[in-house]
């Protein structure tokens, strides 16, 4: 019996006997089935006539060549000529029996997951007045080769599938084993793959794949036909030949990229939302899929999307214990950029407070030592919370510090403190401030304000005087050319100077109503006999108003108070 033996492209080596008329083509019905996309469906035929064969092209879209020639109609084939067709070479032998041919299915493997591994295919043509549910559509034909797995064999997979599943918290670990078992049972399956649904771009990422032959090793492609008729019913899918299977339309990426029979079914989650598919195909025709194999499949589906919701709220827990840990750090950090006890000035004394909304504020305040005995004090907002609230304060404190000590005048530190959060990697975020220097020997305070709430001084009469200074001054960020100016007030003995955060005036209770400046100036009224007695006196306040209700801002506050 004459032979051809493939020589490049599909599995060289394999063996195609040739009968008294042979036809090669790409459809299913072909005596040889050449599952290439530039292959015609009736594309070459090989006659035999007495001892001879011959064969001609049947009309192709690509010719068909034999040592190189282009074939115009018959053209008697010798030992060892080349036959191609397309990108697929064979070589043609005479009436002499194949060297041993072996019938075992070849051992699958599993490759390393890369960006580039699988490929989703856009379709040129879409399905159009079709729906396809679950329906089956099994051709039978004299081509069709049913191909089964020992029960034994298939019963000890799907129990390792249970097991492997059932302890699964890793899903780069259990995904790849459900392949291997999947290709244990379905012995006919050439690729296979692994889809989630990644949750923020809604798109689907290939967690696992595997080509049964080493020579299959390129690029998997994935349908978009059959993955959208999956993922939008919600159903598992079956067809026997996608390439002529009318529910997908003869969809281009089906016909020309090698899906014949092909098996696809969803990952479902407890509340029936598609966590991703699974999809097993074969690229020869011969050997389909049944009723029975998708049966197994959507069972096993079942399992998997389990599986793969456990494994993945066990890693967002890992991730979210991990956060947690790294906001604790940060918070530690944080508090220690800001004064542990205020400082020790002869003749005042100070009181400070400061509780962040959430582990990570926006609130800052500071005291720097200045030349001639001099004491700055610098209270601020920066605008938003959390992560990215708290970098920039880490930034303040140290450009703080540099523009101070660098600067004679605070209203010249306030400037070039603007004309650094102008800059545009700051785009966005702003920063009020108050700047204050304390000259203790003049009992003189110099004030620069940049868009910050007006700090207050309360007499020792109790009456309150809100400092609101010049007018200008916007919040730092906004306008690098910005112009700031300064004023100075004096302190006589038992003034207090209190500067605090919008978080004061902004808490609110469970009605929804704010603190507001009135009763801050109400509060700030009553008698005290210091700085700390007041200020203490304030957040008592502030906190009986608010009571059980969330903390939605940061609340810093801080004050001077010059001794009788």
């Amino acid at each position: 019996m004459a032979f051809l033996r493939a020589v490049k492209g599909l599995h060289p080596g394999q063996v195609f006997p040739l009968g008294e008329c042979s036809v090669l083509g790409r459809q299913p019905g072909c005596d040889i089935v050449l599952d290439a996309g530039a292959v015609s469906r009736q594309h070459a035929r090989i006659v035999r006539s007495g001892d001879d064969y011959f064969v001609e092209d049947l009309n192709s879209r690509n010719g068909t060549f034999v040592n190189g020639e282009r074939v115009d109609g018959l053209r008697k084939l010798s030992e060892n000529d080349e036959l191609r067709i397309c990108d697929l070479v064979f070589s043609f032998q005479g009436d002499r029996l194949p060297p041993r041919v072996s019938t075992q299915a070849p051992l699958a493997q599993t490759i390393p997951h890369t960006a580039d591994a699988v490929q989703i295919l856009e379709d040129e043509r879409e399905a159009s007045g079709s729906t396809i549910m679950s329906k089956l559509d099994v051709s039978t034909g004299n081509t069709s080769l049913r191909l089964t797995v020992n029960p034994e064999v298939k019963l000890k997979a799907l129990l390792e599938i249970g097991r492997n599943l059932g302890r699964a918290t890793r899903l780069e670990e259990v995904l790849p084993r459900l392949l291997d078992n999947l290709f244990t049972i379905f012995i006919q399956a050439d690729r296979g793959f692994i889809a989630l649904v990644d949750r923020p771009t809604k798109r689907l990422t290939t967690k696992a794949v595997k080509f049964r032959r080493e020579d299959a090793r390129s690029r998997i492609r994935m349908s978009r036909t059959i993955l959208n008729t999956v993922l939008n019913a919600k159903e598992a899918i079956l067809s026997a030949d996608a390439s002529t299977d009318s529910q997908f339309g003869m969809s281009e990426s089906i016909v020309d990229f090698h899906i014949h029979s092909v098996m696809c079914a969803p990952l479902l989650d407890s509340d029936g939302e598609v966590l991703g598919v699974i999809q097993v195909d074969t690229t020869d025709p011969r050997r389909r899929f049944s009723r029975e194999d998708l049966d197994v499949l959507a069972s096993i589906a079942c399992q998997a999307a389990a599986a793969v919701e456990k494994a993945q709220l066990h890693e967002r827990a890992i991730r979210e214990e991990l956060l947690e840990k790294e906001l604790s750090l940060a918070h530690r950090v944080l508090m220690g950029l800001l004064p542990a006890s205020p400082p020790r000035v002869e003749r005042y004394d100070f009181f400070q407070f400061y509780q962040p909304a959430h582990q990570l504020g926006g609130d800052y305040f500071d005291y720097v030592h200045l030349p001639g005995n001099r004491l700055a004090w610098v209270v601020a907002d920066v605008c938003g919370k959390g992560i990215a609230a708290a970098l920039l304060v880490a930034r303040l404190s140290a450009e703080v510090r540099y523009s101070l000590l660098s600067q004679s005048q605070p209203v010249d530190a306030m400037a070039l403190l603007n004309q650094t959060f102008s800059h545009d990697r700051w785009e966005g975020k702003f920063v009020t401030m108050i700047i204050t220097v304390l000259d203790p020997k003049q009992d003189e305070v110099w004030i620069v304000n940049a868009g910050h709430p007006a700090p207050l001084r309360r007499r020792a009469s109790g009456e309150i005087e809100e400092l609101v200074g010049p007018k200008g001054g916007l919040p730092l960020g906004i306008d690098g050319n910005g112009a700031y100016r300064q004023f100075s007030i004096f302190l006589e003995p038992g003034d207090t100077l209190v500067m605090y955060t919008d978080g004061v005036i902004d808490a609110e209770n469970a009605q929804r109503e704010r603190y507001e400046g009135e009763r801050l100036v109400q509060t700030l009224a009553r008698p005290a006999t210091g700085a700390a007695d007041l200020g203490q006196l304030l957040i008592d306040d502030v906190k009986r108003f608010v009571g059980n209700h969330p903390q939605a801002d940061d609340i810093c506050l801080t004050c001077l108070r010059r001794v009788e």
